[in-house]
């Protein structure tokens, strides 16, 4: 599995500041400042990191020591979603779908045109690490989705990727594919980070791994799949999301998920939930109501 690559993180003191650092793993992990403003532009200059200004609390969510705060490391001014790329969520599609959808799915799955919509604009439905995540109000089904994140330059050039949560009211999916916006969309429904890779090899697949805990730390569940299971490659999907669409850089994709928690599992206030993928971190978050996060 890949995970060798170049890690930023953007993060902020007490001033409030955001500040782009990178991360240099050895003995401890500790964070380098960046003369630039936003990770984007740290990685077109491909700039010599400075002093180091803190060293991580932890190695795999980069949780820094006060007063330094990680933030989520872009404020996409788009985030897309790709769906049904992997074998296992048309699988999870076709499962919650009332039968006269499921052959939607299916078509979704084998179509050379994939699954693409928008999930949030400017940041406003996207936690960063340690941020909360939504659950939705008018219904019961909500659960978390791990994947693979795209960071797009010009003309959806991949610049990197990052660990998502792309959280999804499975119910209002099943009961009709055209909800699907209501599914998907609403407060605390994305969650992106700790740090952006920059790979050194784009072939490598990634191993995604998915852990739940309640309130008091015990386990719901835990489950790992894979991108080299992913039905399409990253740079098809950014090619297809930024043909005749006006993709700003700086832009997000999450490439679908294949690790689908048991249907008889749905997010409950208090539960954590981890989203760790080798090289660039676990992404930890706490679900809450997305009507307290309005």
């Amino acid at each position: 599995m890949t995970g060798r690559g170049r890690r930023y993180i953007r993060f902020c003191g007490s001033d409030g500041t955001p500040r782009v650092g990178v991360i240099e793993s050895g003995e401890s992990v500790t964070v380098r400042a960046l003369a630039q403003a936003d990770i984007v532009a740290a990685i077109a200059a491909a700039a010599s990191p400075g002093a180091v200004v803190v060293e991580a609390l932890d190695p795999e969510t980069l949780e820094l020591p006060a007063p330094w705060r990680l933030l989520a490391p872009v404020v996409a001014p788009e985030t897309w979603c790709a769906g049904v790329t992997y074998e296992r969520s048309r699988d999870a599609r076709l499962e919650e779908a009332r039968t006269e959808a499921r052959d939607v799915y299916a078509l979704v799955y084998e179509a050379d045109r994939p699954e693409l919509f928008l999930k949030d604009a400017a940041g406003r439905r996207t936690a960063g690490p340690g941020d909360p995540i939504g659950i939705r109000g008018d219904q019961a089904w909500t659960v978390p989705e791990p994947e693979l994140v795209l960071l797009l330059g010009e003309r959806g050039r991949l610049l990197g990727v990052t660990a998502g949560n792309d959280v999804s009211s499975r119910d209002i999916e099943g009961a009709n594919p055209l909800d699907i916006p209501q599914a998907k969309i609403f407060g605390g429904a994305a969650a992106i980070g700790p740090a952006v890779l920059v790979p050194v090899d784009w072939v490598e697949p990634f191993r995604i791994e998915l852990t739940i805990r309640d309130a008091a730390g015990a386990f719901l569940f835990t489950g790992a799949t894979s991108t080299a299971r992913l039905e399409r490659g990253f740079q098809e999907l950014s090619d297809w999301l930024v043909r005749d669409n006006p993709v700003p850089v700086g832009s997000l994709l999450m490439t679908g998920t294949g690790l689908v928690p048991p249907d008889d599992y749905a997010l409950q206030a208090g539960h954590v939930v981890d989203v760790h993928i080798a090289g660039i971190g676990t992404l930890r978050n706490v679900a809450a109501p997305a009507s307290s996060l309005l």
